[in-house]
């Protein structure tokens, strides 16, 4: 029977891929792990690509500095591909050693090797924790995810209706080992959007388009890049600011210097000034072809941006057409562009979209519920084991 440790506290130990300081489910993960409550929880994290010994990136060594300070035991594996089995060795080892009572793993690659590992370190809960994908294609990890992850965990964690409904559609996973757990943010800072216009040569009437992506496939941004080839004969201005980046970047600077547009588009990069960045802009984009529950969309709510986004997988969830932002459907150009211009040529109707954003996001999407929604599913999920046992 698993107890508590002498302290009283649970272990819990999280597994992920990436450090959690860029990417929407990475930083969802590291930020549940800050938020556990210390009181109740004794915190590991593993983040198994991540090698401290030879990072040179100042952001993620103070990212992990900071968890430390705050009590977070912290591990990397430094593990270059999945041949390099060896590389788990210091997380089973830590499993059995401290003897954790729940693992729980955040996207399909963890999620498999957790499944595995599970078993080996005698860990009485394991949670898996899928972060969205299209669930189209790919028939090896349809398969993976439901003979192997689906049957290993305690529970599969969704973080939409909609991802629930395919888990079970095309997944055939059993509706009952599926648990929905929406994410969830802080309410943004104070933000200097005038800051970020001086910085980058914008003047205060410009309208400026945003969006805060990793720059991946799946995040569609090629719709963006045509949208402005389509509006700017109407809007000369226009200018459209990205932050992040990513292995799409250099085709979509590419597509936008074929298009004509090369001028018009400005891409950041990875920022750690976020909510500087939404307050320069005056309508806020998402164009995924496969979503969860973003957690930019989250935050273009909670600064009462209005949206304009792809009508796909929990964005309807979370944004009512015509109420809390604009949805179209993926793909099509036209309606894209249009519903951009129409926003930025009705600031009234921006405005009031985007109050409504604001008031849904706190009210729904709050991470410190999500938080508290997960301690007590390990909570639960351990007392049972206890039972069992």
């Amino acid at each position: 029977m698993p107890d508590a440790s002498d302290n009283g506290r649970l272990r819990v130990l999280t597994l992920v891929d990436h450090l959690g300081t860029s990417g929407g489910g990475e930083r969802l993960a590291m930020e549940m792990v800050r938020r556990l409550d210390r009181d109740r929880f004794d915190r590991f994290y593993c983040i198994s690509r991540w090698d401290e010994g030879a990072c040179e990136d100042e952001h993620e060594l103070r990212a992990v500095a900071r968890l430390r300070d705050e009590g977070v035991h912290v591990m990397g594996l430094g593990r270059q591909s999945t041949a390099e089995v060896w590389r788990w060795r210091p997380l089973v080892r830590v499993l059995r050693e401290e003897d954790v009572h729940v693992l729980h793993s955040h996207k399909f690659g963890s999620n498999v090797w957790a499944a595995a590992i599970a078993p080996a370190a005698r860990v009485p809960v394991f949670l898996a924790h899928e972060h969205s994908w299209s669930y189209e294609g790919r028939p090896v990890r349809r398969m993976l995810d439901r003979h192997l992850i689906a049957r290993s965990c305690d529970r599969l964690l969704a973080v939409s209706e909609a991802d629930r409904r395919r888990m079970i559609a095309v997944e055939h996973i059993p509706p009952e080992s599926i648990v929905v757990v929406p994410n969830g943010i802080d309410p943004l800072p104070p933000a200097d959007g005038a800051r970020i216009r001086t910085e980058l040569g914008l003047s205060p009437e410009d309208p400026v388009v945003g969006a805060v992506a990793l720059l991946r496939r799946e995040k569609g941004l090629e719709l963006l890049v045509r949208a402005i080839a389509a509006l700017v004969g109407d809007i000369p201005r226009l200018r459209v600011v990205v932050a992040g980046d990513g292995p799409e970047r250099a085709p979509l600077e590419a597509l936008a210097a074929e298009l004509g547009v090369a001028e018009h588009l400005r891409i950041l990069g990875i920022r750690s000034d976020v909510p500087d960045v939404l307050a320069a802009i005056d309508v806020a984009v998402n164009c995924s072809v496969f979503e969860g529950t973003p957690l930019a969309i989250l935050e273009y709510m909670d600064a009462a941006l209005p949206i304009v986004a792809t009508r796909v997988g929990g964005v309807p969830d979370i944004l009512e057409d015509g109420r809390d932002g604009v949805l179209v459907e993926s793909g099509d150009v036209s309606g894209f562009a249009s519903s951009i211009a129409n926003l930025l040529n009705d600031r009234e109707r921006a405005r009031s979209l985007g109050e409504r954003a604001r008031v849904r996001r706190r009210e729904h999407y709050d991470l410190t519920a999500t938080v508290r929604r997960i301690e007590g599913l390990y909570q639960d999920l351990v007392a049972a084991a206890g039972s069992r046992r």
